[in-house]
């Protein structure tokens, strides 16, 4: 089979574009109303607020830290064409925002759209071409996996789903559509990160002026500046007071810590750090033709044999914590000991026939008093998967990672994961395996032809590996084992939650044995067992959980 050619799709460079869809009416003003209301015998409104109050209060307030009364005021964009480098990267990075983005999943891209970074010293247009070619070429690779991999998703699902001769057709359409999903949910891994996607953003004045602030702290500051640029501009639009009062302003690369604490990293630094044409950090360009980034690769060897083979590694944990939870359980109740065992109250907590917050699909723990218990049980876990999962992954914003800055962990030869259904068909991993070489050849070109790494990097693809590290209270981690042991959820975050889900109750089975997804806890408990509807994936997965097989 030959490699795609670029000329057969068409790259076509997505400019990000920003619209503020909803605001409120005068942030700034209400934000010192919200102030003066802390010191005032009732509620004070906007439009009390005093030229004199505005210049005070605002100073007061944003200088000195203060800063809850600039939380108040949420903005609404509509993001357009930004790359999920930077949404990985900078944009999905903290847990104070709210997002629903255009899923790869479930949408068949079928335009080459990506993020062009603009010219700079270094990237001109014949680098440039070897930028778009290998975009063009990175979705011939996803549009020949799809071809290739629909036929086996189908043959799996219609095992499942006993599908026959004689099956109803509105049946094996269903399956046909599944088979098409799953097809392109697998072919997306061979994208690039600057593909482009498109989301409804929300947050508070107080983290879009953190963000403008922190702006270069990233693997795409370039790209950063010019997206939270434009946010910060459509909020002046509405009120200019809401930013040109404080002179608030990115931070320079260069008094970052990540940066400046890397300075003796490689006594010849020589090569330039994305997005700072200023900042000798980094490797020389011999250097990185040789090794790409110092001690990288080093790095990445040691991790994966601390991983041993996992996805996920259980690194830390207190074997104390069913007793500090069922201390708290009995400290929420007033409750002694005598009257209540360490193993009655964590079974109160988690079993699901005797707690009603196990059956919620609300989520609410935090505002469950008992709940709240199981926030002192803690674990941390090192874990590699791709950066596709992981950027699934991180919109579990309250189990928090530390994850990688990849201009400072890139290497110079393909590290990339592979999906089961991929791996399972000869010819797939054939075209796969060659779609990475392709990737990986390309980034390394433009490094070799000096371009910054912020933007070479743009050509890795989806399936490069994150090395991380993730901690979560039981109460947060809860939540995602449940929704993401179900056979519905991505393959990488699944294999990673059944892999915590077996340390847990290896180490803690107090706490293990209660722990699966939402079929296993209502199973006998309440109806429906499965709380995906149309979407059950065919599988009794409770009767036999956690011995359970995933096919696709």
């Amino acid at each position: 089979m030959t490699s795609p050619q670029p000329d057969s799709v068409q790259f076509e460079a997505a400019a990000p574009r920003v619209t503020l869809r909803n605001h409120f009416a005068h942030p700034y003003d209400s934000a010192i109303a919200a102030a003066r209301t802390c010191y005032a015998p009732r509620i004070i409104g906007p439009e009390e607020v005093t030229d004199k109050q505005r210049l005070q209060i605002g100073a007061a307030t944003f200088f000195g830290g203060h800063h809850t009364v600039y939380q108040h005021a949420h903005f609404e964009f509509g993001l357009e064409n930004v790359s999920r480098q930077f949404v990985w990267s900078f944009l999905h990075a903290h847990p104070f925002y709210n997002s629903e983005q255009q899923s790869q999943r479930y949408v068949r891209l079928t335009h080459a759209l990506a993020y062009l970074p603009p010219e700079t010293p270094g990237f001109g247009a014949a680098e440039r071409e070897i930028y778009e070619r290998a975009v063009a070429r990175a979705w011939g690779y996803y549009r020949e996996l799809t071809t290739l991999l629909q036929g086996d998703a189908r043959e799996i699902l219609s095992d499942i789903w006993h599908i026959g001769p004689i099956s109803h057709p509105k049946r094996v359409q269903k399956v046909d559509r599944q088979a098409e999903k799953r097809a392109i949910e697998v072919a997306r891994y061979v994208l690039p990160v600057a593909a482009a996607t498109t989301m409804v953003h929300t947050l508070s004045g107080i983290v879009l002026h953190r963000l403008w602030r922190m702006a270069a702290a990233s693997d795409t500051p370039t790209e950063a500046r010019a997206v939270i640029g434009e946010m910060v501009s459509r909020v002046r639009e509405i009120d200019p007071q809401f930013f040109d009062r404080f002179g608030n302003a990115p931070m320079d690369q260069e008094d970052m810590p990540e940066w400046s604490q890397l300075s003796g990293r490689a006594a010849d630094a020589a090569e330039l750090l994305p997005g700072n044409a200023n900042l000798p950090i980094g490797v020389s360009q011999t250097a990185n033709r040789e090794i790409g980034v110092p001690g990288a690769e080093t790095f990445a060897r040691e991790f994966d044999a601390r991983l041993a083979g996992r996805v996920s590694l259980l690194t830390d944990f207190s074997p104390q914590s069913p007793r500090v939870v069922a201390d708290a359980y009995r400290a929420v109740l007033g409750l002694t000991e005598s009257a209540c065992s360490d193993a009655e109250a964590i079974d109160r907590l988690l079993n699901p026939a005797r707690n009603a917050y196990r059956l919620e699909t609300l989520n609410v723990g935090v505002h469950a008093p008992i709940m709240r218990a199981l926030q002192h049980a803690n674990f941390t876990f090192a874990k590699k998967i791709s950066h596709t999962a992981d950027s699934q992954d991180q919109r579990h914003r309250m189990v928090p990672g530390s994850r990688p800055l990849l201009v400072l962990t890139d290497t110079r030869a393909p590290d990339f994961l592979t999906p089961m259904l991929i791996a399972g068909n000869a010819r797939a991993r054939e075209v796969y395996e060659r779609a990475m070489a392709d990737a990986w050849s390309a980034k390394n070109e433009l490094l070799d032809r000096g371009v910054p790494r912020e933007i070479a990097l743009y050509l890795l693809p989806n399936a490069k590996a994150i090395r991380l590290v993730e901690s979560g209270s039981l109460l947060h981690l809860l939540h995602k084992w449940t929704m993401r042991t179900c056979f519905n959820a991505q393959e990488e975050i699944y294999q990673a939650s059944m892999e915590e889900v077996e340390q847990v109750r290896a180490v803690l089975p107090a706490f293990g044995r209660y722990l699966g997804p939402p079929c296993y806890i209502r199973a006998g408990v309440a109806s429906p067992i499965c709380t995906e509807g149309s979407h059950f994936c065919g599988i009794k997965v409770w009767q036999e959980f956690p011995k359970i097989e995933r096919r696709i």
